[in-house]
């Protein structure tokens, strides 16, 4: 097998256990004995460790100088900590405080060792693509591909045999990930010196490129916040019956996967700041046409946007994270993906409930608002940039 089809093989485990997992680990919760609010604060508390851990964990990977063993460890703990979310013992009655505090226990640990997966998959990834000059995003698009065929198996194991069908799904998913790296080859990343596996979590930021980049993917990919959460309940209310929105929210990843297959000449053509520029005007005309109308047809048109309101912006921090030192590749993407995404999402999530009660449909306006003030900071990108390809380019002629 060759290097690239072993990274594809190993996002396509990773997001296949995603899909699994994602739509239905509420209701396992649930089934479990949860009340709403208990559910809400498992979830809350996974995505909290989450942030909180993989920079740390990446800032390690780094400091070893061997990322790949750090990854194939954390899959494997997160495949044996996520059985928990099944094996845990349902709340009876007046039970419903021992499952939650055992559902809490499981939900951070699991999310301690979940944390740095994809990060580092990501950082592993690029730095062979760097290497070896083959496409980063058509081997990312095995993991987009992935996420909808492992949402669609889990649906029908669910209706067979409940939700937790669901987390033995996800679970075996997590440890054919870890096979899967662990099938990747030694990488040793350099010790010491600019850039080296010991220049801290300072290093990433004396790079004005990933300064800048931090808020433009916080704002952007921030601003799929209210899609992910209140789209399905704005369509249904509006009288889209649930197979019209499945097939809505099915558009919008295969359309990303299409960019992730061949899009990749038109990302190295454009570079990081115009995918950005891209991305941003795309989430003003997506968002904007969202708030006004559940028309379908206009629905299915910005949902084709998918693949630049996410797929270019990813591409993007892709192609700047990739252009730093190796030795602070998964300090960087963890960084990235705590700072750049997930505090982001996690914050707009939030804010988005009291905006859909108050403002309904219209309250998208606030996410088109978001790329809105992105735009300027593409500027910023992409000065820095040019900068510091002039300073490399005068480096190279000393």
């Amino acid at each position: 097998m060759t290097l690239p089809a072993r990274f594809a093989y190993l996002f396509a485990a990773q997001f296949a256990a995603a899909g699994a997992i994602l739509p239905f680990l509420p209701a396992v919760l649930h089934a479990k004995g949860l009340s709403a609010e208990q559910v809400s604060a498992v979830l809350a508390a996974g995505s909290a460790v989450r942030l909180l851990a993989a920079p740390f964990i990446g800032r390690g990977a780094d400091r070893l100088g061997d990322p790949r063993r750090v990854l194939v460890l954390a899959a494997v703990v997160a495949g044996f900590t996520g059985c928990g979310y099944a094996l845990a013992p349902p709340g009876g009655a007046g039970g419903g405080a021992s499952a939650f505090a055992a559902l809490l226990v499981v939900a951070l640990l699991h999310n301690l060792f979940l944390a740095p997966v994809v990060p580092l998959t990501e950082a592993l990834s690029l730095g062979a693509s760097r290497r070896l000059g083959f496409d980063y995003a058509r081997v990312r698009s095995a993991g987009s591909a992935a996420f909808i065929a492992g949402a669609i198996v889990a649906g029908q194991a669910a209706a067979l045999g409940g939700p937790a069908a669901a987390v033995w799904l996800y679970a075996a998913g997590l440890l054919l990930a870890a096979l899967a790296a662990r099938g990747l080859p030694d990488e040793e990343a350099p010790a010491g010196g600019e850039g080296g596996g010991r220049a801290g979590f300072a290093a990433p930021f004396r790079e004005p490129a990933f300064r800048w980049l931090l808020p433009l993917s916080a704002l952007i990919q921030g601003s799929h916040a209210m899609y992910y959460g209140f789209s399905t309940i704005h369509w249904t209310a509006a009288g889209l019956s649930p197979g019209v929105i499945g097939l809505l929210w099915a558009e919008g990843v295969v359309v990303e996967v299409m960019l992730f297959l061949w899009g990749g000449t038109l990302a190295a053509r454009l570079g990081p700041a115009r995918l950005a520029a891209l991305a941003a005007g795309a989430g003003v005309v997506r968002w904007g046409v969202t708030a006004e109308t559940t028309w379908l047809p206009a629905l299915a048109a910005v949902q084709t946007l998918h693949s630049v309101t996410f797929g270019a912006q990813h591409l993007a921090a892709m192609r700047v994270l990739a252009s730093l030192p190796p030795g602070q590749a998964a300090t960087a993407q963890t960084l990235h993906s705590s700072l750049g995404t997930g505090l982001a999402m996690g914050v707009l999530t939030l804010l988005s409930g009291p905006l859909y009660a108050r403002f309904g449909g219209e309250g998208f306006w606030a996410m088109a608002a978001l790329c809105a003030a992105a735009l300027p900071l593409v500027l910023g990108l992409r000065a820095a940039l040019h900068r510091r390809d002039r300073m490399a380019g005068a480096a190279a002629r000393v």
